[in-house]
């Protein structure tokens, strides 16, 4: 046990310091090719700042590949996967990208490590409930890994907030890994390296931010952390579907509110706005750090349900579920993640007002 520890922490620190050396380099990189996030109407910073991050992630995960891991046809599928995606973001980086090309390169990477690689879900079992998806198992696993990637890619919008998810949902993965006592699969191996890589650039990233992880990094890690998910699936580490998409419960809701929130205003799904769960906590918060600090607490708090869920913990697990039913239900009913609040309380003022006069 205790030099399975030693292990997973040499793996861990080897990384981070790599990544911590590295990203002034890939600063200076991103200030050469204009790789710069300009401010906008729609962005929190003030000035630009660098975004090739992710290429400083993805050098932390190659060393930790070389050092640490076999190469088997699976990992080579996930490389080539993950190299399409950071070469997609690093161009758009840069020069910003029509979304449909991001997304060909997105699904280009699926198929890769679908077909390639056979990473697959083939079924999924949940509280009794059991589904195995026989000839479809190979487009879901697809549609799964492609909706994980937009899910990072939309919470990507404070200093420290999507590097902080990540390394939230690398570190759960990592505990319930040992809980079950399974050190020798693949997804193991990832879920360390890329703590070690994610915490290397939140060194540079928490705020005030010096570098931003980019599409580049949003994609990629979105994406390893589909595969990871996956691969737990094979390695029996991951005990049901329930379990990652408990860890990654904020991007997941944040996702599924933006297409309400855009359903009901009649907008285009592909339109930005700043109505996400991370900018309805900074206007009740009015910080930066207490923002991300705070969403950081409740993305701990459905990675500590799904480790209780694996240990098979009911009660502690139901009040657990109880807190963050109330929180989120709390956030939706005082902000506008969901509907303009403000439209709402004006129309029902019209209507009051209509009928008196009747």
């Amino acid at each position: 046990m205790s030099s399975n520890i030693l292990n997973n922490a040499k793996i861990i620190l080897v990384v981070f310091l790599f990544v911590v050396l590295i990203m002034p380099v890939v600063m200076k990189i991103a200030e050469k090719v204009n790789a710069l996030d300009i401010p906008n109407e729609r962005k929190v910073h003030k000035k630009p700042m660098p975004r090739l991050g992710g290429l400083g992630i993805f050098a932390g995960f190659l060393l930790g590949y070389m050092l640490f891991c076999s190469q088997t046809p699976q990992m080579i599928s996930i490389l080539i996967g993950g190299f399409i995606l950071i070469i997609v973001g690093m161009i758009d980086d840069i020069n910003p990208i029509r979304a449909i090309s991001k997304f060909c390169g997105q699904l280009i990477a699926a198929i890769i490590v679908v077909y390639y690689g056979n990473v697959v879900m083939q079924d999924i079992s949940a509280y009794g409930l059991y589904i195995n998806f026989g000839l479809l198992a190979r487009p879901f696993t697809i549609i799964f890994i492609l909706g994980i990637i937009n899910c990072l890619n939309l919470i990507d919008g404070l200093d420290g907030l999507a590097g902080g998810i990540a390394t939230i949902f690398f570190i759960t993965i990592s505990i319930i890994i040992s809980i079950m006592g399974i050190y020798n699969g693949l997804d193991a191996s990832l879920s360390l390296i890329m703590i070690g890589a994610t915490l290397g650039f939140l060194v540079y990233n928490f705020h005030p931010a010096k570098i931003f992880m980019g599409d580049s990094g949003s994609m990629f890690l979105g994406y390893i952390i589909a595969v990871i998910s996956l691969l737990g699936f094979k390695n029996v580490t991951l005990t049901s579907f329930i379990v990652p998409v408990l860890i990654l419960a904020i991007p997941i809701l944040d996702t599924l509110f933006a297409i309400i929130r855009r359903i009901l205003k009649k907008e285009s799904f592909a339109k930005a706005d700043k109505e996400h769960f991370h900018h309805q906590i900074l206007k009740l918060s009015g910080n930066q750090t207490k923002t991300v600090l705070i969403i950081y607490l409740i993305q701990i708090l459905f990675s500590a349900a799904s480790i209780v869920y694996v240990l098979q913990n009911s009660k502690l697990g139901q009040i657990l579920y109880a807190i963050l039913l109330v929180i989120i239900s709390w956030i939706v009913l005082t902000t506008n993640i969901v509907f303009d609040r403000k439209k709402i309380q004006e129309n029902i003022k019209n209507k009051f007002k209509t009928n008196k006069k009747k």
